[in-house]
Parts: C-alpha cells; structure tokens; sequence
C-alpha cells in the first residue's frame, strides 16, 4: 500500500516523505516492527514511542508518524496527535471494515461484559446474521472465540478485528469502550450505529482523578454516535445526554418518563422477571442471571435492539434463551448445601450489587471474600471494605492483582473502611487459603461469593501473572477434601 493512502484522512502537521513510498505494514511496537513497516510513535501511558524512533529505523521502518521531528535518519510525517493517527492509519490498512459494520459501543463501570455478551446473542437471534465481540472476557467472531488482553485493544487491533468480521460475513460488531479507550483515541474514527451508557461508579480515579473527569470521558462515545441508549437512573445519565451529539433513547427502572422501563420486576436465585414497557409495546422478560443489575443490562440490549429497527416482542424473546457471562454471578458446581458465586465485582458499585442480589436468594448468611488490586485506584478500596461490611454477613479480606504493592498494604486500606463496622470478618492474605477457610467453614443455605477475579485465571505479583483460576481452586479443595476422608 502506498504510503498517500494510509494518509488520506489524517491530520498532518508536516511531510518529510514520499507519499509513493511502498509500504509493508503498520506497527506501533518495535519489538514486532518489521523492515517496510509504517511505524507510529504513541505516546502511552508508561512509555513515549518517540523514543523508539532510532530503533525503528535500525529494524527498518520505512516511514514514521511522530508529533516530534526525528533525529534518526528515516522520513516522517508529523501529525498533532500520534493516537489518532494510529487510528486513521490502520482504518485504512485494514480497508475501513468499520464502514461495513454496524458497530455497538458499550460504555459504562459495570454491566459493560455483560451487556456485549447479551447484544451479540440478541442480535444474531433476532437477525440470523453473526455479530463480532471486543470485551474483557474474550473477543469473538460469529461462534469463533480468541483470547482478550484488555477491554478495549489498542486502535490497530480493534480495526484487525473488524476486518476479520468483515471477511467472516458478521453484519454487526458489539464492544466495550472504556474510558481509557476514549480518551486514547482507540475507536478514534469508527461511527458507532449505537452508543449504549450503562452506569457509573467510583473506579480509576487514579487515571481520571475526579468523578466529573470520568463522566466526561465517558460521554466522549456519544459524540460519535448515530443513536444513544442511555440508563436515566443513573446520577450521571444527564452529562451523557448534555455530550450527545445524536437522538438519545432512554431506558430505567425507576424513572417512568423513560423512554423504556421496566414494571413488575421480580428478582429470584436463578434469574429475573419483569415486563419491559416502551410506546405501544409491553412485553415481559425472563433473563436466567440473577439480580437487579440483570435488569438494568436486559433493559439496555432491548434499548440496543430497538435502535437497529428490531421489535421489543422478539429481542425479549431471544433474551430468554441467552446464556450468562463466565465470572459474571457465576455460580461454581460443588454438590453442597451451600452456594458459591464467582464474580469480577472490582468496584464499590459493583460489589453491593452482586452481594445484594445475593441477599434475594440466600437462606443463610453471605460471605463475601474479596480484595483489592494493586497499581489501581486507591480511594474506593476503604469504600468497598465499608460495602462489604454493611451488606455482607461475614466478610473475608484477601489479596487480588497485588501487582507491584504489598498485599498487606492493600489490606490495611480495605480495613479501614471497616473500622466502625460489628460484621466479623477474617483476613487471611493468600487468596487460596483464603478460599479452603471459607469453604471449610460454610454452612447450609450460606451464599460465598468469591469477589474481584471473575473470568479472570490468574493473579499478578509484581509484573508476574501466576496461574490461578478460582473455579480450579474450589474444585481441588472438594478433591483434597476426598483424598482425606
């Protein structure tokens, strides 16, 4: 591809390049950088790709897109900003597959994961087309599933993943796009058909540093948007609506203006039950994940399915047949009298809902077993140490993603969320051994919820990720457990 093309639609400060000059591919990495590549110098968050100018060269590169004229002998084109240009540059490599896709953007701290989950089954049920995933648990093209890394990959990747689905015949693409992702430019230059805003709750204000700066990087998706689908009952939901530069569609459970709501809503162990109520149309769902957020998260596909020209009758209809999310209120087979959940809960918001949900259906205590990560926002670790306590009947402290902090450390600032608190509760640092106390001391009709990890199967000690997956966890304590008897 000629290196005019790649340009085309960017924004260029200076051109020091032959725009004839053939190019290989694109690349944002000099450790998978090869000879002929364009490589674009970002500027991340731990490192500057300006300073990996002189190594591109050295592997090769042919050209480089930089914000800062290079001292290294290679041509270049200067641009404003290096992230957008990634972006524009490998839309056009990959031959724009955003523009063959309607694309679903899914915003918000909690209900992300399974709200993309449910959209996509939604939309293949209801179109007979296949639907492409970009989430935290996993990306998927039609049936085929590959391995995540983040929520939202970098600008490159996601635009790969488009054009596979393109080339795999999927008509619609469903993806979650964190607030990281929009302030980085990852979707930079992808016309979302819909843009879906889920809620907000305290969660990386260590990156965003105020509640009003994360609100605001959130309702970035809604300038880029052919149609909003926006919770109202959420305290947040009016700088979405302020920000959105399209026709906004609204969903709630409490607010009866709402463009769709929900009415006569019932909660049970294994699912929900309720009738979705919009202009002309009542129809009752049933949704086989358990708790108020699985509500708010069927509301939002509905609002999804609407928006794209289907009917409310058959979105809530392929709602029932839809499958849960792994780590999202999953519960782990043990044959015992008490019930054990896995779920990624990992903010203050999202652990009162699950330990709630699990208050609807549980016939004897809940224990809630939960940590913090490590390297992450620190300011909701003593509110979620005061959550779990309010609302939990015993609570067991614990490590998560330590990362680079001492878990100890961690733990004494969960704890002091729960200094004013009379709900016993128990720390033990290692997270299996954790795990083996609170399964030997369950009783009957107790729900354990094992908090933080989710889908997740591993844990991170300093940049170490160590194999550890909670459901392999409960299964070799039952197995040890008949060893000994």
């Amino acid at each position: 591809m000629r290196l005019r093309d790649l340009l085309e639609k960017m924004d260029i400060v200076e051109t020091a390049a032959d725009p004839d000059l053939d190019i290989l591919g694109v690349s944002f990495d000099t450790r998978t950088l090869k000879a002929g590549d364009l490589f674009v110098a970002i500027t991340g968050i731990e490192h500057d790709g300006q300073q990996y100018i002189n190594q591109a060269a050295e592997k090769g590169a042919a050209c480089v897109i930089c914000e800062k004229a290079p001292e290294a002998d290679i041509q270049y084109v200067l641009t404003g900003d290096s992230r957008k240009a990634l972006a524009t540059a490998s839309a056009a490599w990959f031959g724009y597959p955003a523009e063959k896709l309607k694309i679903i953007g899914v915003t918000g701290t909690n209900g992300k994961t399974t709200v993309t989950s449910l959209t996509k089954q939604v939309l293949e049920n209801c179109s007979g087309a296949k639907a492409g995933l970009i989430g935290t648990n996993v990306y998927m093209i039609g049936g085929k599933a590959f391995h995540a890394e983040r929520t939202t990959p970098e600008s490159y990747e996601i635009q790969e993943l488009l054009a596979m689905m393109v080339r795999e015949g999927c008509r619609y693409a469903v993806m979650e796009v964190s607030s990281h992702a929009l302030l980085q430019s990852r979707a930079h230059g992808i016309e979302f058909e819909v843009g879906v805003y889920t809620n907000i709750s305290p969660d990386h204000l260590d990156y965003h540093n105020s509640m009003e700066e994360y609100a605001l990087a959130k309702s970035m998706l809604f300038k880029t948007c052919r149609h909003a689908a926006i919770n109202v009952d959420d305290e947040r939901a009016q700088v979405m609506i302020e920000n959105a530069c399209c026709p906004v569609f609204t969903y709630a459970v409490n607010n009866g203006n709402a463009d769709l709501v929900a009415k006569n809503v019932k909660l049970y162990p294994e699912k929900v039950d309720f009738s979705a109520l919009t202009i002309g149309s009542l129809n009752r769902v049933e949704v086989a994940i358990p708790g108020m957020f699985t509500v708010y998260n069927s509301l939002a596909v509905i609002s999804t399915a609407l928006l794209l020209g289907f009917d409310a009758e058959n979105a809530a209809a392929s709602l029932r047949s839809c499958k849960g999310v792994k780590g999202r209120a999953e519960v782990v087979p043990t044959g015992q009298d008490y019930t054990v959940m896995i779920d990624y809960a990992h903010t203050p918001d999202a652990l009162e809902n699950i330990i709630t949900a699990s208050r609807g259906f549980s016939n004897g205590r809940v224990v809630t077993l939960f940590g913090c990560g490590g390297d992450r926002d620190r300011t909701k670790r003593p509110l979620m140490g005061e959550i779990a306590a309010k609302h939990s009947d015993f609570v067991i402290v614990t490590s998560d993603n330590p990362r680079t902090e001492r878990p100890g450390d961690i733990i004494e600032q969960i704890l002091v969320g729960m200094k004013e608190t009379k709900t016993p509760y128990r720390v033990i640092e290692n997270r299996r051994e954790a795990i083996y106390w609170a399964l030997d001391n369950a009783k009957a009709g107790d729900v354990l919820i094992l908090a933080g990890k989710g889908h997740e199967t591993y844990q991170i000690f300093g940049k170490e990720k160590i194999d550890f997956d909670e459901r392999k966890v409960v299964a070799e304590y039952f197995s040890e457990l008949r060893v000994e008897s």
